[in-house]
């Protein structure tokens, strides 16, 4: 049987495969890709973390105003208090949010969330509670990492209003809370 080998037309072995040239530009057009996609895909996992931030500062809120309303305690001593895990939710351990707000690091979706009492402890605090609750309240959130993780720090007070900084920057008090941009 004969064989047949078969040649281009100057008498050369045809080869297959690639040559170099074509797979340099095969990764070079890979490359410019990944170059328009990578900063698109930064900006996308941004605006979904902002946007997680402002659910979790919104589901503090109302538990914030829940704990308030279920124990007769004002509201929450602590963030921790919020948390809680187990099947019997009290004023020292509501579960009324996700633990992984309410424990430290206190870390989610690329922000850290923190909670403060403001305005003074209430007057009277149901003897079952371990600590009083406060008359108000400060809740922060703001990017672990400014411009990677996210680029707008949010707060909140006992109003339920959610206010932005464009910084990233923690708002210290309710007051600077409060004269923030309010989200619409």
């Amino acid at each position: 049987m004969p064989t047949h080998n078969h040649s281009n037309s100057k008498g050369r072995p045809a080869s297959s495969g690639f040559s170099l040239i074509e797979l340099l530009i095969v990764v070079a057009i890979i490359l410019i890709i990944a170059a328009i996609a990578i900063p698109n895909l930064l900006r996308s996992r941004m605006s979904a973390n902002q946007a997680s931030a402002v659910a979790n500062l919104r589901t503090v809120t109302t538990a914030a105003v829940s704990y308030w309303v279920t124990y007769a305690n004002g509201y929450p001593p602590s963030l921790a208090a919020l948390g809680g895990a187990g099947m019997n939710a009290t004023c020292d351990a509501a579960i009324l949010l996700d633990e992984t707000v309410t424990t430290p690091p206190n870390q989610k979706s690329g922000y850290q969330f923190a909670y403060s009492g403001d305005q003074g402890n209430v007057a009277v605090s149901p003897p079952t509670c371990a600590n009083p609750g406060f008359i108000g309240y400060l809740t922060t959130a703001t990017p672990i990492s400014n411009h990677v993780t996210g680029n707008i720090s949010y707060c909140s007070t006992e109003p339920g209003i959610i206010h932005f900084d464009t910084n990233g920057v923690v708002a210290p008090d309710a007051a600077t809370c409060s004269s923030l941009p309010t989200l619409q």
